[in-house]
């Protein structure tokens, strides 16, 4: 498709050159701010597969069309077609929000705290599987609690869930560009000793106001909502206060404001709600089992995402101490196991082969009662698949709760922890079991939209010979972070391609390959280069320092001008940028990776001149 006809149906599916308060671009993406957002977001699947269109974002109150190299041809052809818009453009901080709805503030929270939990992902899956391998070791009489060797891989499992508020403190910090080692800190007061054996002990105050004692650990709603508050609160801070000290002064007061008021309001409020929600489910629980075993089995995992299903446990493990058996341990195993169901069918149909890596993984980790990697890596990110296993996990919850099976033992809700159901109604909650996963998989088949906006490859990826394999150097100085890490979904999440990003401790950007420079951004905070065999490298200064209207950029170079391995390309002042309020990581895409087979160091300094290699 011809950049004029794209022009011309984008238009179209926007809602037309009356619905456009602006449009402009950036390196990769058409960015428009809409009168009627709706309207657009009503098309969007129609937008994605469009030919020219990799995907769509909305964020920042912008409708983003992510291009690719050609944005500016097409931007270009939306210009020609209504020259009006050529003068739309104003400054980015004088932009109009666009009108927030309760689906676009859901898909927002989703996403959130989505991209909070991916960075650790691997750590808790592995933690996950070896607390269920540990409790099935205790059941059939392996190990015991008091043992040693118990005692040391529990540490080992529990470690990350226990201490859970300051790795999200980090991610949530990072993903609302905040200060996260201040966010860490709160969290670490959070999980404190001394606050957390204030539980059940006599009440203490902060000057005069008294203080609800909670416990914090393994919890995720009160850590995100403090690093919410932390993002209203910080930029205040660093704005009263002189660059000299801001530093140590915006912290402290951060730390002096923040921590009393999680005690004070935070910890309250989230009290109350995960005791009354565990108080309601109890109350289901005896009197009405298969009402229970639909909020169980459907709307567990939900518990688990916002971090309330921890008031449950202990209600579960004081049933086992009180009558040898817990009824709504068993009711859990169909909402994983639907969850596992839900990542198998996008395994089988999934056209996106990382996506398909994913979701045969995540299916595993699930089957063994880890689904934080199924959640937030495929379902959630998906969304109908998410949906569609919570209507599976509702109805094998049904089964499993009217067969009246519970838990002699206190374990993680997995096919591990089957022999812990054995006793009453145990046959039964099984067959409930094999509902949820088989209705999982079959719903999501049906009603998931996997492939939905993805275009189909209609020929044949180029084959590359050994002549086209490349190694690409570091374009700056810095510290490697992986690119999941990225603030940037567009970057994060691979749709540009594979690359790297790098935590810059120098202001020269440099070329990591020898070849020729295809894209000079206007404002500089981006570089495209095309090496002298084929590959397509995107070198982007900052997540949306395109804002920043190349102040603090310098290019070096020409478009069209050739280049050879360390050549300069860009000046840049990574510590203004970041004092703007803007991450300086440095990213290198490889635009057309799928070419390749693309081998990527995963973290360290960038002294290496073999950053990537492309075969």
């Amino acid at each position: 498709m011809g950049e004029a006809t794209l022009a011309k149906q984008l238009l179209q599916l926007v809602g037309g050159k009356q619905n456009i308060e602006q449009v402009w671009h950036c390196a990769t993406r058409l960015r428009f701010t809409l009168k009627d957002p709706q309207k657009a977001t009503a098309a969007k699947q129609k937008v994605e597969v469009l030919d020219g269109v990799i995907t769509v974002v909305e964020a920042s109150g912008q409708y983003q069309v992510v291009i690719g190299n050609n944005v500016s041809d097409v931007y270009q052809a939306i210009i020609k077609l209504e020259p009006s818009l050529g003068d739309s453009a104003q400054a980015a901080n004088d932009r109009p929000r666009e009108k927030m709805t309760f689906k676009r503030a859901f898909n927002g929270l989703l996403t959130f705290i989505s991209g909070v939990f991916t960075p650790f992902l691997g750590a808790m899956a592995g933690a996950g599987i070896l607390k269920g391998l540990l409790s099935l070791a205790v059941a059939v009489g392996w190990l015991t609690t008091k043992s040693g060797a118990y005692q040391i891989w529990w540490a080992a499992a529990d470690g990350i869930f226990y201490f859970l508020p300051i790795a999200l403190a980090f991610t949530a910090a990072k993903h609302l560009k905040v200060n996260p080692f201040v966010a860490m800190a709160i969290a670490a007061a959070m999980v404190y000793p001394n606050i957390v054996g204030l539980v059940g002990k006599p009440s203490i105050d902060f000057f005069g106001i008294p203080v609800v004692a909670a416990n914090y650990t393994a919890t995720v709603l009160p850590i995100l909502l403090v690093v919410v508050v932390q993002k209203f609160l910080e930029p205040f801070f660093n704005k009263i206060w002189h660059p000299s000290v801001r530093n140590i002064l915006a912290p402290l007061c951060l730390l002096v404001i923040i921590v009393p008021l999680t005690m004070l309001v935070v910890g309250p409020v989230s009290s109350i709600l995960s005791n009354g929600l565990a108080t309601a489910i109890v109350s289901l629980n005896k009197s009405v089992p298969a009402l229970a075993g639909m909020v169980l089995g459907g709307f567990w995992q939900v518990f688990v995402i916002f971090g309330v299903h921890w008031a449950l446990v202990p209600v579960m493990m004081n049933n086992i101490a009180q009558y040898g058996t817990d009824p709504m341990m068993p009711i859990l195993l169909p909402a994983v196991l639907a969850q596992a169901g839900a990542a198998f069918a996008v395994f089988l149909k999934t056209r996106d082969a990382k996506m398909k890596s994913l979701a045969g993984s995540s299916t595993i980790t699930a089957l063994f009662g880890v689904t934080e990697p199924t959640i937030y890596g495929i379902t959630l990110k998906l969304k109908k698949p998410f949906y569609c296993a919570c209507v599976a996990g509702a109805v094998g919850g049904i089964i499993v709760a009217m067969s009246g099976a519970g838990s002699n033992v206190a374990s993680l809700a997995s096919i591990l922890s089957l022999p812990t159901y054995l006793g009453k109604g145990f046959g039964v909650s099984v067959i409930g079991d094999i509902v949820a996963f088989v209705l999982g998989v079959a719903l999501t088949l049906v009603f998931g939209g996997i492939n939905a906006g993805v275009k189909e490859d209609k020929t044949q990826a180029a084959q590359v010979t050994a002549d086209h394999a490349e190694t690409l150097a570091a374009p700056v100085k810095g510290t490697l972070v992986p690119l999941s890490e990225v603030p940037d979904e567009v970057f994060s999440s691979g749709t540009m391609g594979q690359g790297i990003a790098i935590e810059p401790e120098d202001n020269l950007v440099k070329a990591p390959v020898a070849g020729t420079i295809s894209l000079v951004y206007p404002t500089a905070h981006a570089i495209g280069i095309t090496s002298d065999k084929g590959a397509e490298i995107l070198i982007h200064i900052g997540v949306d320092t395109v804002n920043l209207k190349g102040k603090y950029f310098k290019p070096l170079i020409e478009q069209g001008q050739k280049v050879a391995v360390g050549t300069p390309l860009v000046e840049f002042d990574y510590q203004a940028i970041k004092a703007a309020g803007y991450a300086p990581t440095v990213l290198m895409i490889v635009t057309n990776s799928d070419r390749y087979q693309v081998e990527t160091r995963a973290d360290g300094a960038t002294e290496d001149d073999a950053l990537m290699t492309l075969a």
